[in-house]
């Protein structure tokens, strides 16, 4: 009786192993199809983990970061050569940005509708030709009118690319957000060095145009890289495409050697998917309007400090206690030469060190990113930016100018890591793309503004020195410039510090922390 038993039982074991071999799928849901069990897109990402495609996708997509940065950083090289080129004033060098930040403002809501309605790979993969088209196109530029309209037009294509953000932050898990978007840092820093290696090295035997034609390969190398980065499953699911969804995110599960959730993929679709009116809500009203500040701040500031270290070194408006012969011949230049005063190799180390600072305090954000949240963040580095921008009013060394700008770059830079991120976290995916265009394009008037406030100083300095010099004795002219250099520079750098300190306190009223939220689907 006990020898049956036993046999009954080692042939219902045997069956149950046949049963499992011949239907895998059957046992490897379970009885989620019997209980019809689903799944989101969010719970199929957090599943999914981190691994291999999240390595690729940060080399990848941070990589768009240096297209981006070498096309703003561009300005602060060229600006002292097509200065000298076309004899300009400094309203007209000015202009030159404020007209690339004008193409981005303009595209920048555009890109963002598109991306919601359309795609975010489509408008990303876009933006990469278009703005690496018209950048070639700058390099042969006839005159400074033809000049403007072409950096204008790689604004906007510079505004699609910027879109990649969203199509990046899709597809992280929430507890890996804090951590990965502002590593990315390190490609916008890569780029931003790039391209002033590139004018140090280029642009005193070639010329400029050179280094532009130069500084679009990695464009051309990023059209191909892009092709191995999918559509964003969030965006698919939103449009009803529920099967280009699965296949994505089987697609990256098997690239990480993993499975997805047991049941099917489920998630509403929207019918609002590009719609502003979300964005004015009662749920995203106080919020959007807050964060249209704020960008408008962090770009005024980070460019306020590229463009105004850019200015300074140019020419020489610092208060140094250590200036070299050929910097002390720079103060005494008169009659209009000091318009065209290409940069020294002295001038290119200083800015290639502070851009070392994009990435140097890159551990400390991450910290205050996960200790203290995304709001209180924002008000402490907006603060603490406030702070050395005034401290760059001090006379002091080269060296010491150099530490300061290095740190006043991590402080700004470190801000608009936190905004990026704490934006992308904040808004539904039915219009994470549109929210993200409105916020660039306010940051982009931030950017067109920062070139003429930088101007301030500097042409107040210059008349004081002519008349300084027609009135006083030469030795009484360079004590009273002594004085007035420091004035001036306080007149140029105090909207940005008064800037910094009022969005600080605007920030702690942002109604939502994002920290360690899922991304909302919809609204």
């Amino acid at each position: 009786m006990g020898d049956s038993m036993k046999n009954q039982l080692v042939s219902a074991i045997q069956l149950q192993e046949v049963e499992m071999q011949e239907k895998p799928g059957d046992n490897k849901q379970g009885s989620s199809n019997t209980g019809n069990e689903t799944f989101t897109v969010e719970e199929a990402v957090e599943t999914i983990g981190f691994g291999r495609f999240h390595v690729m996708l940060f080399i990848i997509m941070g990589s768009a970061n240096i297209v981006e940065a070498m096309e703003i950083m561009l300005l602060a090289v060229v600006s002292p050569e097509i200065r000298c080129e076309w004899r300009l004033d400094d309203w007209q060098v000015a202009l030159v940005s404020t007209m690339v930040f004008l193409g981005f403002m303009l595209c920048g809501v555009l890109g963002g509708y598109l991306a919601d309605r359309y795609g975010r790979w489509k408008v990303v993969f876009g933006g990469f030709v278009w703005s690496a088209y018209f950048s070639l196109l700058t390099s042969f530029a006839p005159s400074y009118g033809w000049f403007i309209f072409l950096r204008s037009m790689v604004g906007c294509g510079v505004a699609g690319v910027s879109q990649g953000f969203v199509l990046k932050t899709e597809f992280i898990p929430a507890k890996y957000r804090a951590i990965l978007l502002p590593l990315a840092s390190i490609f916008w820093m890569f780029g931003s060095m790039l391209i002033i290696i590139l004018g140090m090295l280029v642009v005193p035997t070639w010329g400029w145009r050179w280094m532009i034609r130069f500084s679009v390969t990695p464009s051309v190398i990023l059209l191909l890289l892009f092709q191995f980065i999918p559509e964003s499953a969030r965006y698919n699911v939103s449009v009803g495409n529920v099967a280009a969804a699965v296949e994505t995110l089987q697609q990256i599960a098997k690239m990480n050697r993993v499975s997805l959730p047991p049941g099917r993929l489920v998630e509403l679709q929207s019918e609002k998917r590009g719609g502003w009116r979300i964005l004015f809500s009662p749920s995203f009203r106080r919020t959007s309007l807050l964060l249209w500040y704020t960008w408008f701040v962090a770009s005024f500031i980070y460019y306020g400090s590229v463009l105004g270290s850019s200015e300074l070194l140019e020419k020489n408006l610092l208060c140094l206690t250590d200036p070299d012969q050929e910097h002390q011949v720079k103060h005494q230049n008169q009659d209009g030469l000091c318009h065209c005063i290409p940069f020294q190799l002295r001038d290119y180390q200083t800015l290639l060190i502070s851009c070392l600072g994009e990435v140097a305090l890159v551990p400390v954000n991450i910290c205050l990113l996960n200790v203290l949240g995304r709001k209180l963040s924002l008000t402490v580095l907006q603060l603490g930016a406030a702070i050395f921008f005034m401290l760059l009013n001090i006379c002091t060394t080269m060296f010491g100018f150099t530490v300061l700008l290095f740190l006043l770059r991590s402080l700004v830079s470190m801000n608009f890591n936190v905004v990026y991120i704490y934006t992308a976290e904040v808004y539904p995916t039915v219009a994470r793309s549109l929210g993200m265009g409105f916020c660039t394009s306010f940051s982009r008037i931030g950017g067109m503004i920062a070139p003429f406030i930088a101007q301030v100083g500097s042409v107040f300095f210059q008349r004081t020195i002519q008349v300084s010099f027609q009135v006083f004795h030469p030795y009484l002219a360079l004590c009273v410039l002594q004085v007035l250099m420091s004035q001036s520079v306080i007149l140029a750098l105090s909207p940005f510090a008064m800037a910094c300190v009022i969005c600080a306190l605007a920030n702690l009223f942002l109604p939502i922390e994002t920290k360690g939220r899922a991304l909302l689907q919809s609204s």
